[in-house]
This record gives structure tokens, C-alpha cells and sequence, in this order.
């Protein structure tokens, strides 16, 4: 197990090194660049930008370099100082913009995935042992909605009909008199008031895909011999379905994990613009339509590196939980 793992932390260096260097070239794809941008705004409010006024600018933001000369600069401040450098949109550093919108995100994130995994596990497993129950097929035809329906499309009917027949706004995470105030209990009684719209919007899509996971998973082995035989031998239903099959079926779900790091950093980037949520999300968005190459470049590398540590502790979690994976990989204990 030692040397599969060392040997899974040696392919990481590689691919994030790569991951970075894709990212980057992929923000500088479009034409023009954020300055490009910039002048272009001036223009239309009728503000004439002289070719030294350009030139000066193009050398603040270093755009007067080659591609290749930029990405140097800017993997060198991030592996040596710590840097990810300074977002040309709100000349800010963008480590400060991303420690700003991280603990919202990772909040909302963690807590509707949560909430996805208590109610989509059990329900799966209950319509996987009630096959073609009038239960069974409510659950299918809840989860098929929550399949179907885009998050950002549903986050936006429920605004207006909370807005339309309740007389409260869903958008933000707090209302407006709270904003920049210090935090005390009533700030923060707004806020949960506020949080659990956004979180049960994000918890419904990933409910439905789940539950259909796991009831799939459980179907295909609660019809192996082995279960059948324990039936035949009186092993009571409750300990046989929890000890056996829902260990092996729920393995897709631990593989799923791999997906779970980025989504926690990026914060349902479509339905935290729709409902107007400081998280990355939004963020990144107005990077790339900007071309904040720092900004956006930094992020998409974070969302790589991440996706990669999800693989990696998803893979060692999985070959943890089911032994066919050690033995099948060739991993001793």
C-alpha cells in the first residue's frame, strides 16, 4: 500500500506542472488580452488612449513580454514566494481575492454535498430493497426531475417564486443591511436564513444522480448468488444488505469523491452567479471574460490540482473500503 501510494504522489508533480502550464495558454487563447479589454471600455465612454499611455500600460501589467516569458514570472513568484500575482481588473493580489470568497464556498459546498449524501444513500438503498414500489417510483420521479433540471435554471424559478409569493429575497447571502457590518448574532441569524436556499439548490441535482447510483449499484448485487445463499441460510436481511452489498455498491460512490475537491473550491460557479453568491464561481467568470490571466490562470490551476488530489484520495479510499481493488492492483496491505 506504501508503494502505491508513493508511487500515485510521484505522478501528481508531472500532471500539476502540465495542468498549469495548459491553463495558462488557454487564457491567453482569445485575441487581445485584458489591456485590449481595458482600452476598449475606455473608448466607448469616449476616453481616447494615446500610444504612450499603451506602451506605459502594456509595461505596469507586463504585457510588453512574450507568453512564455509571463508564465516563467508567474510560476517562479508562486513556487518561490507564495505569489500567485496581482488581478489586473481590481489590482489586488489574487491570493487576497480567492481568501475572500473561499470560506463561503467551501460552506455552501460542503454542506449541500452533505446533505446530498444523507438523503440520496438511504433513499437508494430503501428503493433498491422496495423494487417497483409505488415509493420507488415517487423517489425515481423526484430524482429524474433533480437529473433533468439545470441547477442555475432551478435557482431561478424559486428566487421568483420566492420573491413573488413570500416576499423574500433569496439572492446574496445576507441582506443589504448587514453588508460590511461587524458579525454578531443577528448578522449571523440573516445569513443562515439566507444560506439554505442556495445549499438546497446545489444538494438537488447531485441528490438525484446518487440515489439512482446507488440504487443501480444495489440492484445489481442484492441478484448475486452470494446474497442469495446468506438469504437461504437465514442471515437476518438488515445486517446482510448493510454488510455486504451496500459496502460493494456504494464504491462508485466513493470513486465520485474525485469530483468533490473542485466542486468545493469552484462553489456551483452557474447558480452563485444566478443568486449572486461571493464564491469563486463568479470569480473566475468575470477573469476569463476580462482576461485576467492571473486570476483566471490561477484558479483553473487550483480546480486542476485539485481534480488530481480528488483521484488520489479517492483511489486510496476505494482500495480501503474494497479489497478486490488491492488484489486487483497487486496492493498488499
Amino acid at each position: 500500500m506504501i508503494k502505491y501510494t508513493l508511487r500515485r504522489l510521484m505522478m501528481i508533480i508531472p500532471m500539476l506542472v502540465l495542468i498549469s502550464i495548459i491553463s495558462f495558454i488557454l487564457i491567453e487563447l482569445p485575441p487581445g488580452d485584458y489591456l485590449t479589454v481595458r482600452i476598449m471600455n475606455l473608448e466607448h465612454q469616449g476616453i481616447i488612449v494615446s500610444d504612450a499611455e499603451i506602451l506605459s500600460l502594456q509595461r505596469q501589467y507586463g504585457l510588453d513580454k512574450p507568453m512564455y516569458a509571463r508564465y516563467i514570472r508567474w510560476i517562479e513568484n508562486f513556487l518561490v514566494r507564495g505569489n500567485l500575482g496581482v488581478s489586473f481588473q481590481y489590482d489586488r493580489p489574487v491570493i487576497d481575492l480567492i481568501k475572500e470568497r473561499l470560506p463561503a464556498t467551501l460552506i455552501l459546498v460542503s454542506v449541500s454535498l452533505i446533505v446530498s449524501w444523507l438523503i440520496a444513500i438511504p433513499l437508494g438503498i430503501y428503493s433498491a430493497t422496495h423494487q417497483y414500489s409505488p415509493v420507488d417510483y415517487f423517489f425515481t420521479f423526484i430524482a429524474f426531475i433533480g437529473l433533468g433540471t439545470p441547477g442555475f435554471l432551478l435557482a431561478m424559478i424559486l428566487a421568483w417564486l420566492s420573491i413573488s409569493f413570500f416576499n423574500f429575497s433569496p439572492i446574496g447571502l445576507m441582506s443589504v443591511e448587514f453588508i460590511g457590518k461587524p458579525w454578531d448574532f443577528a448578522k449571523l441569524a440573516d445569513v443562515m436564513k439566507h444560506a439554505w436556499f442556495p445549499i438546497a439548490i446545489m444538494a438537488i441535482g447531485g441528490t438525484g444522480s446518487l440515489m439512482r447510483t446507488m440504487r443501480n449499484n444495489l440492484l445489481d448485487e442484492l441478484g448475486k448468488q452470494y446474497v442469495v445463499t446468506a438469504v437461504a441460510k437465514g442471515v437476518h436481511p438488515t445486517k446482510l444488505i448493510l454488510k455486504y452489498p451496500v459496502r460493494l455498491a456504494i464504491s462508485p460512490v466513493i470513486v465520485g469523491t474525485a469530483g468533490i475537491l473542485p466542486q468545493l473550491f469552484a462553489g456551483g460557479g452557474l447558480i452563485a452567479i444566478v443568486l449572486g453568491l461571493e464564491t469563486i464561481g463568479p470569480l473566475l467568470l468575470g477573469a476569463v471574460l476580462t482576461q485576467d490571466m492571473y486570476v483566471a490562470g490561477s484558479i483553473l490551476t487550483i480546480l486542476g490540482f485539485l481534480t488530481i488530489l480528488g483521484n488520489f484520495l479517492s483511489d486510496l479510499l476505494l482500495a480501503a473500503v474494497d479489497p478486490r481493488v488491492r488484489l486487483g492492483s497487486g496492493v498488499a496491505r
